[in-house]
């Protein structure tokens, strides 16, 4: 591999690594912050504090200030991805679903990305679909243990969370956005406005200060779950097909488990065990076997910051 297509692929691999490795902490902080603040408060100053901050060290850069249709467009991927798909993560969380039961109903949004591509017109390969079904059966086995039992009613949250951010996905490709991370950094800003008025409407206010277990966890979902993850994920979206994009929701609930292990004193049973490896055959089939095997040859556009 020469330097240039090495360099060319460093991109890529930091991407997948925010997605897979930070992102998966996201659900164990998520759950330690919810126990300090209200779960659309919480999810809306993430949001809205961190496209703040972005949006500001992008404008220094010299980036241009997006244009009302590409505002418009951000806003319906910013809605669809972060208001409904992690703001209704988080108050599932906060009904007390387990974070590792949270990330494993997330895994089913690469499913739903590869239906939704189809509507589209999108020809998704047999290696794909293979990814996919071995990874639902992953999540069959995982639902089988013991630890992994969740709210039902905070279970169809995350399902309907799992959709929209699965559309929201899909659609991003074909909607105007701004270019580079500006786009993340307007998605961020309206989605958090979304969530705060939610936490307005629906009566949502601090009955306590936050902790500082709360305080800790609220900005680490903003630099790392935010602005670093976010901003990841939405250069994947235009670098790669959908199905390796949304491929992380396969190794976030190894990560979200064993956090819950290192630092929750969970336990996992041999049949939790076999089903973590399955997912991550899961992975390698829709991930790798899309760059490394895949029909196209995917090209790695280069983000200026």
């Amino acid at each position: 591999m020469t330097g240039s297509a090495t360099r060319s692929l460093l991109p890529l691999i930091a991407a997948l690594f925010a997605l897979y490795f930070i992102w998966g902490s996201t659900y164990f902080v998520i759950r330690v912050g919810v126990e300090s603040w209200p779960p659309l408060m919480m999810a809306g100053l993430r949001f809205f504090v961190a496209g703040c901050i972005l949006f500001t060290f992008l404008l220094l850069r010299g980036h241009k200030v997006p244009t009302l249709k590409q505002w418009m467009a951000a806003g319906a991927v910013g809605i669809l991805l972060l208001s409904v798909g992690n703001g209704l993560v988080t108050v599932a969380e906060h009904m007390q679903v387990p974070s590792g039961i949270a990330a494993v109903m997330v895994a089913t949004v690469p499913l739903f990305t590869l239906c939704f591509s189809r509507l589209w017109g999108m020809p998704n390969s047999r290696l794909e679909w293979t990814g996919v079904a071995i990874g639902l059966f992953g999540i069959v086995l995982l639902n089988t243990g013991s630890n992994l039992e969740g709210n039902p009613w905070g279970a169809a949250l995350i399902l309907l969370a799992s959709l929209s951010w699965a559309f929201g996905s899909v659609w991003s490709s074909r909607l105007p956005l701004p270019t580079g991370l500006m786009a993340g950094a307007a998605e961020m800003i309206i989605a958090g406005v979304v969530l705060l008025v939610a936490s307005r409407v629906t009566g949502e206010h601090m009955t306590a200060t936050p902790s500082l277990s709360g305080f800790l966890a609220l900005g680490y979902l903003v630099v790392f779950g935010s602005m670093i993850a976010i901003s990841a994920y939405m250069f994947l979206l235009k670098t790669v097909r959908p199905a390796v994009a949304t491929s992380y929701a396969y190794v976030n609930p190894i990560v979200a488990v064993l956090l819950g292990i290192g630092f929750a004193g969970e336990s996992l049973s041999p049949v939790e065990w076999v089903a973590l490896g399955v997912i991550l055959c899961a992975v390698l089939l829709v991930t790798l076997g899309k760059l490394v095997f895949g029909r196209k040859k995917t090209v790695i556009k280069e983000v200026k910051v």
